[in-house]
């Protein structure tokens, strides 16, 4: 048998253990708290935290507080350090092997001028996404006008909150259109009541109180979470709270640029029925 005397990549030695993997697929559709990989993987908790625990450390996957409740905490896995390290496991295997590690472009094309997979000159459905939050005034307008910008029209997305506020928070519009070049004309801030009626592919809340406690994301599809806190603290100007808008955009951005693979491959036949 020949050797080289290399010890396996980091990542690889990390992923390889059967739970630690399925941990990571669990959290590689969002953020949860410990008890609910628990209940998802099946193995009790004190196994599940030693191997988070293991997986922080290596610095694939992080945990936040609940800005609802404090007690908990949710885990998160940094896809982008993910994305580094399979492609640099690939290079250590062999040099072409060292693939581009950035998400799939978002489509250029216009959403009527998509090819169709069903009958000739059928537009295809688009993907509809709501993003939630509690006052619909930062993360979830920010989130909403990212994938409409990066999906360039071919995902129907839509915001909400719990307890809107007036209207968008003037940070957000600014964050949007200073750093990425996006205008948003409508500020104004929508009630989830007034989207209960419409169905949903995705349903994605940014805000920990509002999946903790609004009924809305129950039944099919899952609902996933991404546990961001609100950058409008109490008490801060607009000046003084810009710099946590911005931190929020970069972080909604990169969720975005990792979501869009999933929005656009070919939809499970028993997921849209």
């Amino acid at each position: 048998m020949v050797t080289t005397g290399r010890t396996a990549p980091a990542f690889v030695r990390m992923a390889a253990h059967p739970l630690r993997w399925r941990l990571l697929t669990a959290l590689a559709t969002g953020d949860h708290r410990v008890r609910e990989l628990v209940e998802l993987l099946g193995h009790p908790q004190n196994l599940i935290s030693y191997h988070l625990r293991l997986l922080r450390g290596s610095g694939l996957v992080t945990a936040r507080r609940s800005s609802f409740d404090a007690r908990d905490s949710y885990y998160h896995l940094d896809l982008e350090r993910c994305a580094h390290a399979l492609a640099e496991a690939g290079a250590a295997l062999h040099p072409a092997l060292h693939l581009d590690p950035a998400p799939s472009p978002a489509p250029s094309s216009s959403p009527s001028s998509s090819p169709s997979s069903g009958a000739p000159g059928e537009v295809p459905a688009r993907p509809r996404v709501l993003f939630a939050c509690t006052g619909n005034s930062a993360r979830s307008p920010i989130a909403a006008a990212l994938l409409r910008h990066r999906s360039g029209g071919h995902v129907e997305v839509t915001s909400a909150g719990s307890h809107p506020k007036p209207c968008v928070h003037p940070n957000a519009v600014r964050v949007l259109r200073e750093h990425y070049g996006v205008d948003l004309p409508d500020r104004r801030t929508r009630h989830l009541d007034t989207v209960a009626h419409r169905r949903f592919d995705h349903l994605i809340s940014l805000c920990d109180k509002v999946r903790e406690v609004h009924p809305v994301f129950g039944g099919r599809p899952r609902p996933a979470h991404w546990s961001i806190p609100d950058p409008a603290a109490p008490g801060d100007d607009d000046q003084a709270s810009y710099p946590a808008f911005l931190r929020t955009a970069e972080e909604i951005d990169t969720r975005i640029r990792y979501l869009l693979p999933v929005l656009t491959r070919t939809a499970d036949p028993e997921e849209t029925s």
